[in-house]
């Protein structure tokens, strides 16, 4: 296991020579619909994943010996060495030498955003272009999480099964203006599952990515305001916004609103600072 630390964020820094950087693009769910439950504990799913411009940021180079050292406002959420994902995909992909990674938390932990996959995906194309992935790099990632294949590409596609089987997706909403909200509270993706009242209402829409976003719906929705009645608050504030999508992403608490333009984007974040100071807020674009 890779030796983890902690301290403040440097990363705004200029890089030395030998040193990469990678961003952990923010994961949302443009939809989610949830089908039934397996009897392996997990759920059958179709969900729209789409990537946002921004995120953690990693860097690395090489070292004796696999290291990760983690920083930014969010770095305390990860204090258990054995739960970091960074870690764990170091472990999960042989090189001649070893990596020492620095990890900037920008993104909430337990949010709906993937960060952790986001983090894992981005340790695979730092290894990928540094070394070359192993041929059977897609299992290596799916036994990291569901979501952590799509985080390695991080473009928009659709996830089938567990959320791995993934299909290609058109980007009809590449460049797409994006704000995302959280109430700074998290909200664990188990508790959220098995809160799902088990109907089954329908599959994914058809169309181009814009069609199935604004047809789908997130069917966690329901239980995780049972369990965070914040993100009604911030569904709420988003949707004054006049955004033309609005909606909570993955097991929540964070939602995403989707603009025509930057301009009113902005405007928005705006509003969203000065009526809620205390909530974290993140601009964009869809990849």
């Amino acid at each position: 296991m890779p030796s983890i630390s902690s301290g403040p964020a440097l990363l705004s820094k200029p890089l030395p020579e030998g040193i990469v950087r990678e961003t952990a693009y923010a994961k949302i769910n443009l939809a989610l619909h949830v089908r039934r439950r397996r009897e392996d504990g997990y759920h059958e799913l179709e969900t729209l994943f789409a990537f946002v411009d921004a995120g953690d940021v990693l860097t690395a180079e090489s070292a004796a010996q696999d290291r990760v050292q983690v920083l930014g406002e969010f770095a305390g959420g990860l204090d258990d060495p054995f739960d970091n994902l960074v870690a764990k995909a170091l472990g999960k992909l042989p090189r001649a030498d070893g990596l020492a990674v620095t990890l900037e938390k920008n993104l909430p932990v337990a949010a709906g955003l993937g960060g952790g996959s986001a983090d894992a995906g981005a340790v695979f194309r730092i290894v990928k272009d540094r070394y070359g992935l192993p041929g059977d790099w897609l299992e290596r990632a799916t036994a990291l999480g569901a979501d952590v294949p799509a985080c390695v590409e991080s473009r928009t596609c659709i996830g089938r099964g567990t959320g791995t089987e993934l299909e290609p997706a058109d980007d009809s909403l590449a460049g797409t203006p994006v704000l995302l909200v959280n109430p700074r509270v998290p909200l664990s993706t188990g508790p959220v599952f098995r809160h799902w009242d088990g109907e089954d209402r329908g599959a994914l829409p058809k169309g181009d990515a814009r069609t199935i976003a604004l047809e789908g719906r997130n069917d966690l929705e329901a239980p995780a305001l049972s369990l965070c009645p914040q993100i009604a608050g911030v569904l709420e504030a988003l949707r004054g916004t006049s955004p033309f999508l609005a909606r909570m992403s993955g097991s929540g608490a964070t939602c995403f609103a989707l603009y025509d333009s930057a301009s009113a984007r902005d405007v928005a974040a705006q509003q969203i600072e000065e009526r809620h100071p205390g909530w974290w807020r993140m601009k964009g674009f869809l990849r």
